[in-house]
């Protein structure tokens, strides 16, 4: 009976902490992109007031326009902290991230042992880098990326200082 009462006990003091709502944070990537057209309207409204309106309306666009900034910076860090595996090399600082191996410069055309070009080193977050068919691979080699052909060992394309 005195197990039944302590968890008994126990349960109804948890319960309603865990059914306390949290702060709300933009997870999806559409939250996101809602989040950039708002900054964008309110861009547009602050040329709006500019080009007719008076100091008053300039005053309070401009004030909007921080708000959705500051809206949408929020909104874009509580996403990548969400999808913190794919932005785990955006979010370092420059040169914090060092290869089990000593820094080579490589040029295109050279072949290049496997461990170089292992999952690894796999670039998750291609935002900026032109999409690769099944045999190709970017990878990270310290602050350059490579293109590889993973068949063959060869290196594509190089980006250097990338991060």
């Amino acid at each position: 009976m005195r197990i039944f009462l302590t968890t008994a006990l126990i349960a109804t003091t948890a319960l309603p902490l865990a059914a306390m709502p949290t702060t709300a944070s933009a997870q999806s990537r559409a939250e996101v992109r809602d989040s950039y057209r708002d900054l964008q309207e309110e861009r547009r409204e602050l040329k709006r007031a500019y080009r007719y309106g008076d100091k008053r309306d300039i005053r309070e666009e401009r004030r909007d326009v921080k708000r959705a900034n500051k809206e949408y910076a929020r909104d874009l860090k509580d996403y990548r902290k969400a999808q913190n595996k794919r932005y785990r090399y955006s979010s370092q600082r420059r040169n914090s991230w060092k290869a089990p191996f000593a820094y080579r410069s490589w040029d295109r055309g050279a072949r290049i042992d496997a461990r170089y070009y292992d999952a690894r080193y796999a670039i998750s977050d291609r935002r900026h880098l032109p999409r690769t068919n099944g045999a190709l691979r970017w990878v990270r080699h310290y602050d350059d990326v490579l293109l590889v052909n993973i068949r063959t060992g060869r290196v594509i394309d190089v980006h250097r200082n990338y991060f």
